[in-house]
């Protein structure tokens, strides 16, 4: 038998519509994915680096000089959008109290919208990593029968069912199946640590959350414009 004969050319050449059909679905779910994994872990990178922004950030005194801060050090962060849309409710309160919720509603709002609106970024593309991860290895799988099939009958109709005949087109075929499970493994390693990534970062902004409130109460004792109870940050 020549070992040479068989490969990954081999099985192109000889393939049929189906398992060029699946090769492609698989090489498109391979890109998509690389894809997600290297614009989430740019994000968490990007995300890790900015712990050092909130260092010296509650030695300031005005709520506008924090939101300023957080503007300058860390734009287009969470920590930056939190502090500001906090900053403007506080704002808002003041100027329309009268025919508004209280100090401690409108902080509250501020805290579970920019909350939410993170978390729903956090999770973009984890639902097709964890569909590529489960799906991956069972559409591979689906080659590979497929073409043992077509092997199998193609050996039949030759009448050389030998050993050597039938090693080498079944072997090929198997191709597919570890095709499934290259592009299936790093979307279910990655899914599993952006999950966590996503654990961590919702940790700190709650954290941030608390020290802010914790923050615009003092800044409430120093002279501050409203009274925040301690559920406004929960």
């Amino acid at each position: 038998m020549d070992v040479d004969a068989f490969g990954i050319q081999h099985l192109w050449a000889q393939a049929d519509t189906v398992i060029r059909v699946v090769a492609a679905a698989l090489l498109a779910m391979s890109v998509a994915s690389w894809y997600v994994i290297a614009l989430r872990g740019h994000r968490v990178l990007r995300a890790s680096r900015q712990r050092v922004v909130l260092q010296g950030l509650w030695a300031l005194r005005r709520p506008e000089e924090v939101a300023e801060a957080l503007e300058r050090r860390a734009a287009g962060s969470v920590f930056a959008e939190l502090a500001g849309r906090t900053v403007a409710a506080v704002e808002q309160w003041k100027t329309h109290g009268a025919g508004t919720p209280d100090a401690e509603d409108c902080v509250a709002r501020a805290f579970r919208r920019v909350a939410g609106e993170a978390a729903a970024r956090r999770e973009q593309g984890l639902t097709l990593l964890a569909s590529v991860g489960s799906t991956a290895p069972f559409i591979g799988l689906f080659g590979t029968v497929w073409g043992i099939y077509h092997a199998l009958v193609a050996i039949s109709a030759s009448g050389a069912a030998t050993l050597d005949k039938v090693a080498g087109p079944v072997g090929e075929a198997l191709i597919m199946t570890a095709f499934g499970l290259f592009v299936a493994i790093p979307a279910v390693l990655a899914y599993n640590a952006f999950g966590r990534a996503n654990r961590i970062e919702q940790a700190r902004l709650e954290s941030f959350a608390h020290d802010l409130h914790a923050w615009l109460e003092e800044a409430e004792r120093r002279g501050g414009p409203a009274r925040l109870s301690q559920r406004a940050a929960s």
